[in-house]
């Protein structure tokens, strides 16, 4: 008999080809890992270098400007079969570059006929009426998947940009919505803050019947509460379920608020099926320590599905899939204590934000990765090995062990690493672990113009996946500084975006003849 854990390889590796990075951390499951990517490693990592930079003509507004990139391999294009990288810009275009030289091959912008809502956040960086959600490729149909500021789903030629798919409405105009994810024909996005009016939710569609889409929506909030905002959208496991942490706000699931809790929903039809509510979930609510900062991700270990998430408090919990919380919703099969976060504080970008990733080495051992903004707490497990001080924050590496008496799955603290500007999620490729620093200012006192103030360049780092020991470095590279963004790896070249519209792509030098001796 195939064991579950088994399988889940299996279903990893049949759509992804190496020239590929089709949604937002990689996968469905949003583990971060390219396990097909062989071209870095860390024996070359420290040889990446920036190839090229292409400035794109969209304007940022707030904190938002590009989403994070996606690409596609294989691609026929009016220059030939490329390999291409996709960014959406807030303001409402599509660019499609070439991956290797950073030129502009097609944009499509989405026309608004319709005006944003007049809510209370409407306007602000929460609900910055523009695209938001990372889109989504599908490969066997040869499109790219996108969610216009309207609210309207398209399907573009991943060649050309011509419009192939919609505009079918798929959520609320101006609303909030987060990466798109694509399985088995249906994708997958939800919304949050109430922007545009829309209920904070699941929300799917189904793509493969043009002419009848099926739409599906599973609402958690009667407000504009327990929006899912972790910004890998909707995590689809390979169990038929899919997976979100919800925001501060009511909990009543007579009422059908589902706030501070992660939930899962039916895959096919997004009924609620199952949800972890912490313990102090009252006190989550009431420091404004809302799991909805960070997306969970999916992933097995040994026989069995696992579920990991950690958020603003600091603290992370490694779940079972199929039952979150057990039988009375709110028992783990782990929890961490208070890894950052001692001043307990909800709005300066303290505790785990983005989301967490997680990869296998060669030995069969999983790992799981950590960003920890700010100093790890005074409580926190020792690591063997750390990688020098810290202030702004970290990654933290763990293997997934069993417990020696009850056989579940624990954290193992393997490593700390060195300091991390505001850490935004890892991508995992061949032993290396890429992420940015980014540089916001995420101290939210004061009004939120002042975010735009004392920031700094995003630096994209190398480490270790083993130690943590950093191999790259990009310096000065960067022009400016990102939020809530996220890495692409694409045959040996990582793509990255910043606050300034530019994307950037940091690759590994030609090989020369000694090379190949």
């Amino acid at each position: 008999m195939m064991t579950r854990s088994v399988s889940i390889l299996i279903l990893f590796c049949l759509p992804v080809l190496a020239g590929d990075w089709l949604t937002y951390g990689h996968d469905p499951q949003r583990t971060g890992w390219a396990f097909e990517e062989t071209a870095i490693t860390p024996a070359n990592a420290g040889r990446l270098a920036l190839q090229w930079k292409s400035k794109l003509k969209n304007e940022s507004y707030r904190l938002s400007a590009l989403t994070a990139p996606v690409v596609a391999g294989g691609v026929s294009t009016t220059k030939g079969i490329r390999s291409v990288v996709y960014v959406a810009g807030i303001t409402g275009t599509l660019f499609a570059l070439d991956a290797e030289t950073g030129e502009e091959l097609w944009n499509h912008y989405f026309k608004t006929v319709v005006l944003p809502g007049k809510g209370g956040y409407q306007g602000t960086f929460l609900c910055p009426n523009g695209i938001t959600a990372t889109p989504v490729i599908d490969k066997e149909r040869g499109l790219i998947f996108v969610i216009a500021p309207d609210g309207a789903l398209y399907g573009l030629d991943l060649g050309s940009g011509r419009v192939r798919y919609g505009p079918v409405t798929l959520v609320a105009p101006f609303s909030k919505n987060w990466s798109l994810n694509l399985v088995n024909g249906v994708i997958y996005t939800v919304i949050s803050q109430g922007c545009g009016n829309g209920i904070s939710g699941f929300y799917s569609i189904d793509i493969r019947d043009v002419h009848h889409p099926e739409l599906h929506q599973m609402l958690l909030s009667n407000t504009n509460t327990a929006g899912i905002w972790g910004r890998g959208g909707a995590i689809v496991g390979t169990n038929g379920r899919v997976y979100g942490a919800t925001a501060d706000g009511k909990f009543d699931p007579i009422a059908g608020d589902y706030s501070d809790s992660v939930v899962a929903a039916a895959l096919k039809d997004l009924k609620l099926i199952d949800y972890f509510l912490p313990p102090n979930w009252a006190f989550l609510n009431h420091k404004d320590f809302d799991l909805g900062a960070a997306s969970p991700v999916f992933f097995g270990w040994r026989n069995r599905n696992l579920v990991a998430h950690g958020s603003k408090e600091g603290v992370v919990y490694l779940m079972d899939a199929e039952s979150l919380g057990g039988a009375d919703h709110q028992t783990t099969l782990y929890t961490t204590p208070r890894l950052g976060n001692d001043r307990q504080v909800c709005c300066e970008g303290l505790g785990i934000w983005g989301g967490l990733s997680t990869a296998r080495d060669e030995e069969g051992e999983t790992w799981l990765f950590v960003p920890l903004g700010g100093p790890v707490a005074s409580g926190a497990p020792k690591f063997p090995i750390t990688n020098g001080e810290n202030p702004h924050g970290s990654f933290m590496a763990f293997k997934v062990v069993a417990d020696a008496k009850t056989g579940n799955p624990v954290l193992e603290p393997v490593w700390n690493s060195g300091d991390f500007d505001i850490p935004d999620p890892a991508v995992i490729a061949n032993g290396v672990l890429l992420a940015l620093a980014t540089g916001e200012n995420a101290v939210q006192r004061g009004g939120e113009d002042k975010r735009l103030l004392n920031t700094h360049p995003a630096v994209l780092k190398a480490l270790d996946m083993k130690t943590g020991k950093e191999l790259f470095n990009s310096r000065s590279a960067m022009e400016s500084w990102v939020h809530f963004s996220g890495l692409a790896v694409s045959d040996g070249r990582v793509f990255v975006v910043d606050h300034d519209s530019n994307v950037y792509c940091f690759g590994l030098p030609p090989r020369s003849p000694a090379d190949a001796r």
